[in-house]
């Protein structure tokens, strides 16, 4: 057991791996930093996944499949992916059912090449819930001028939400905007909703990445100071 970061999660910080690859699964990696490393959550996108594919040979058998299948390279490599996350999500379960949602969670990105097209996000972001279909997904969202609404309609859907690429205090106001834009619906919702601001700092981004978790005192909403953008996550928590 890590104690530092032992002493960093009894503090209230909830610590997050910005990684995930299939060697990291079936080596056992992930699940020895959850046990051992006091990981609740993991992150990933399109450049972490690309990574991972260009390293050994872990996807070969996958990939095989999805060739025998004739399944198209976005098709496959959207497989892929959704593979690794479903079995990320499984492993942090334990996790997300013990803090009653706000950890436990596993982030998939939108492709970026959609980040100036409202509808295709919107659309991509419903198939990839819908294709992980697991609880403690998210579904991350690039906070650009057409991503802002695609952000408000998909937390209106139900989907879980991770907004990245926030880079001013203006567009920070704006995610925030997004989110309360539906509260009249959320605030008639049979689910608790929950939003998590993670502000800009000028601390460089480190694979593990920490969130103090919310307090009823701050109407489930907290702030960190770790990571060089700000993130705003949005889920929905069981009652």
């Amino acid at each position: 057991m890590n104690e530092r970061l032992l002493a960093l999660s009894k503090a209230g910080v909830s610590i997050w791996l910005d990684d995930l690859s299939r060697e990291r699964l079936t080596s056992g990696n992930l699940a020895h930093l959850i046990a051992d490393w006091s990981v609740v959550g993991v992150t990933t996108n399109p450049t972490i996944f690309a990574a991972a594919l260009s390293k050994g040979d872990e996807y070969a058998d996958m990939i095989a499949e999805q060739r025998a299948a004739g399944a198209s390279v976005e098709d496959a490599v959207h497989a892929l992916m959704v593979a690794d996350v479903q079995e990320a999500c499984d492993l942090f379960s334990a996790t997300y059912e013990q803090t009653n949602g706000f950890d436990g969670r596993v982030s998939i990105e939108v492709d970026p090449t959609l980040a100036h097209d409202t509808q295709a996000t919107l659309e991509q972001a419903r198939a990839l819930w819908a294709m992980v279909d697991r609880e403690n997904a998210l579904i991350k969202i690039p906070a650009t001028d057409a991503g802002l609404p695609a952000i408000t309609a998909a937390i209106a859907e139900g989907i879980s939400v991770n907004v990245t690429l926030i880079f001013s205090l203006e567009r920070y106001q704006q995610v925030i905007d997004a989110y309360t834009s539906i509260s009249a619906w959320i605030s008639s919702a049979a689910t608790l909703w929950t939003c998590e601001v993670r502000p800009p700092s000028r601390t460089p981004a480190w694979p593990l990445s920490c969130t103090p978790r919310p307090s009823a005192a701050t109407n489930g909403r907290t702030s960190s100071v770790l990571g060089p953008t700000s993130n705003v996550r949005c889920g929905r928590r069981r009652r």
